[in-house]
């Protein structure tokens, strides 16, 4: 059962915002259970805070990692971790080029290959292009591409830079 003061919307329309925000909860639960932001044993907060946002830093990360490997769904750590945590690389050096050899001992070893080779064509396409693109370009088309299922072919605008800080708006702008 679904209370709410909100009479404009549907039942639909309100299922779908508990459903959202069920997704968020998840993010939150995941962050704790899986990557350790649970809890510090330290009373050091200036530690506390370099540890919690080293951890969003790693899991931010590994999230656009994994959208690029699977952009229509949320890979949770889980999951995701053991199947790419099991790959082996070797790096071989010849001239002017490296060349990174994986091999994967988990069962799904294919899925994970073609992953890793469709993330490997990406890039290697990005690169053609890096030179007129420089440093934020590069950034903003990596995101692009992880998050192109949100983005639902828009444009990707980043949100406003407020003293070296990324103002995320809370509520949709009016229209």
């Amino acid at each position: 059962m679904l209370v709410t003061s909100d009479e404009t919307s549907d039942a639909i329309a309100l299922s779908q915002l508990y459903r959202d925000r069920g997704d968020c909860e998840n993010i939150f639960d995941e962050l704790k259970n899986q990557w350790g932001w649970g809890g510090f044993v330290t009373q050091d907060l200036a530690r506390t805070r370099l540890v919690a946002r080293f951890t969003a830093l790693v899991y931010g990360l590994w999230s656009v990692f994994m959208r690029l490997a699977s952009p229509d769904v949320h890979r949770e750590a889980k999951t995701s971790r053991p199947m790419l945590l099991n790959v082996l690389g070797r790096a071989a050096r010849s001239g002017r080029e490296t060349v990174l050899h994986l091999v994967s001992t988990h069962s799904m070893a294919p899925l994970i290959a073609r992953a890793l080779d469709s993330i490997h064509n990406y890039l290697r396409a990005l690169r053609a292009t890096a030179e007129q693109l420089g440093p934020g370009g590069m950034w903003e088309a990596i995101l692009r591409a992880a998050f192109r299922h949100f983005l639902g072919g828009k444009p990707a605008r980043p949100p406003p830079l407020v003293r070296n800080q990324w103002m995320l708006p809370l509520l949709p702008a009016p229209s």
